[in-house]
């Protein structure tokens, strides 16, 4: 094949890159906000400060060029790992609940780190595999990043909360945890400087991409230019304020919930929460939660190959929007059995992920033509914006209305959710 000599197997090396690319941001965005939990920080501050963390994938198509003619991208995915090893290290050691800043520093450093490593990451499996194997192991990386899913999100929280029992003391717990994982990537990125294929060296550096005959003599001011063309040419895009409200609108009823729910599993009943421990918030929502998301994206997948994505729309919008009440009745009930509360939380988890297929799908849709693949980031970054902004004032809200009405709030917000996919349908 063209560009690359492969002298590893991608078996070797496919895996563990996507569960290295998932831990991470599963860590920055989704356990971040349990741990600050746990160290006492309040609703308001840690809705706004996690959701901060988002801006990384916002804006990295911003930086995604330099990625391309700065070094190769089996470098920045090695450097970048080892800048997330540090990362971890660095997290564990300044848990405090009396600090928080110091930790949030290292927590945004990583976020940057992550997102260049995903920019990097995608590229790489582009360039190191022809269109087979491509196609062949596209369902291999995905269900990695799905094992790091719940890795992160789930197995880590709930080692934490069985250490927090253990030890007796909260801070001690998820030092250990977190100096745990920093070992686990260092092992992860000793392992990718043995097997990651080395690609050939163009004259000007970089990789040569197999898929692009000659592209990978591009200078840096020609890659640029195509980056300059590619914003402009999806800004004049037609339908395109439509198509942005519907990135920033379609999932406005989980941007506001989702930083919400592990504070809403955690805070103990007398303050309107369902008192879980740590180490139960982490099996319903990082590990039940994440299977019944991933066999909703799987059905919802199907159900849109055979009706397509007009006809997928309305039941999807529903799905994604509708079983956010299983909250509202939570904050109502605020039941003992833990068997009703993964049930609730694996229904809407289901849903959700049924209605995000059509949520991927609208973007690609929209992709189309030429800069499909920029454009596309570009409409990765509106996802991201699209959880960051509604996540900053979640917190907040919660606090002026209580548990019980900031979910009325949410249920509110599924107007949103039908009104920008009326418009939506009406021009696929």
């Amino acid at each position: 094949m063209k560009g690359l000599k492969l002298s590893r197997n991608p078996w070797s090396w496919v895996p563990t890159l996507y569960f290295a690319e998932g831990i991470p941001y599963f860590v920055v965005n989704v356990l971040s906000v349990t741990m600050f939990k746990r160290l006492g920080m309040s609703n308001g501050d840690l809705a706004m400060y996690t959701s901060l963390l988002y801006l990384p994938w916002v804006i990295k198509p911003l930086w995604s060029p330099f990625v391309d003619v700065i070094r190769t991208k089996r470098w920045w995915i090695l450097a970048m790992q080892a800048v997330m090893t540090a990362g971890f290290a660095a997290v564990a050691l300044s848990v405090s609940p009396d600090v928080f800043g110091l930790t949030l520093v290292f927590f945004y450093i990583m976020a940057f780190a992550s997102a260049t490593h995903d920019i990097a990451a995608d590229g790489y499996y582009m360039i190191a595999l022809d269109e087979r194997n491509q196609s062949l192991f596209v369902g291999i990386r995905s269900t990695f990043y799905r094992i790091a899913s719940v890795f992160g999100q789930g197995v880590i929280v709930v080692v934490a909360g069985l250490l927090e029992d253990g030890l007796g003391r909260i801070p001690p717990a998820w030092t250990l945890v977190l100096l745990g994982c920093s070992v686990m990537f260092a092992a992860v990125t000793l392992w990718h400087c043995l097997v990651l294929p080395k690609a050939e060296k163009s004259a000007a550096g970089t990789e040569t991409l197999p898929e692009a005959g000659t592209r990978g003599n591009r200078t840096a001011s020609a890659v640029l230019r195509d980056f300059g063309r590619a914003w402009v040419t999806f800004f004049r895009k037609p339908g395109i304020w439509l198509a942005v409200a519907f990135m920033l609108l379609y999932r406005l009823p989980e941007a506001f919930s989702v930083k919400m729910l592990t504070p809403f599993m955690l805070d103990p009943v007398t303050e309107g929460g369902l008192g879980l421990s740590t180490a139960q918030s982490g099996l319903v929502y990082g590990t039940v939660g994440v299977i019944a998301l991933t066999l909703g994206g799987i059905l919802g997948g199907i159900y849109a190959a055979r009706y397509g994505l007009r006809r997928s729309l309305w039941p999807m919008s529903l799905s994604l929007a509708l079983p956010c009440a299983v909250y509202l009745i939570m904050a109502l009930m605020q039941p003992e059995r833990l068997w009703f509360i993964y049930f609730c939380v694996a229904f809407d988890q289901f849903g959700y992920g049924f209605g995000f297929t059509a949520y991927m799908l609208y973007m690609m849709h929209f992709s189309e033509g030429e800069f499909k693949t920029s454009h596309y980031a570009i409409c990765t970054a509106f996802m991201a914006l699209s959880m960051m902004i509604p996540g900053i004032f979640a917190g907040w809200l919660q606090e002026a209305l209580g548990y019980v009405g900031f979910f009325i709030m949410v249920m509110i917000c599924c107007i949103a959710t039908v009104s920008v996919t009326w418009f939506a349908r009406r021009r696929c």
